[in-house]
């Protein structure tokens, strides 16, 4: 089984109203909480329970592909985030 150790993830951190919200592409993955520092610690917390699951479940290798991860020196590589931008988009109403 191949070990993760630290990997770095792009997270966009949120403040909807009265909470934080933490959400990473590179895993399709959000979690909240009253505060800053509450919802980063719950987003390594949901990280850790969702890469057990997919270990647990024999399905690691496929998810992560699937979310766009690539393998190299046996090493999991997330996508990389290219931009995070504000776009104006016109809507016919």
């Amino acid at each position: 089984m191949r070990q993760f150790g630290l990997i770095n993830l792009p997270v966009t951190i949120l403040k909807e109203n009265k909470r934080f919200v933490a959400y990473t592409p590179a895993l399709d993955l959000s979690t909240s909480g009253r505060t800053y520092k509450e919802v980063k610690k719950r987003f390594e917390e949901v990280v850790q329970i969702f890469i057990e699951e997919l270990i647990k479940n024999h399905t690691l290798d496929q998810v992560l592909r699937d979310l766009g991860w690539r393998e190299v020196q046996k090493k999991w590589q997330p996508p990389v985030v290219v931009a995070h931008e504000t776009e104006s988009v016109k809507v016919a109403v």
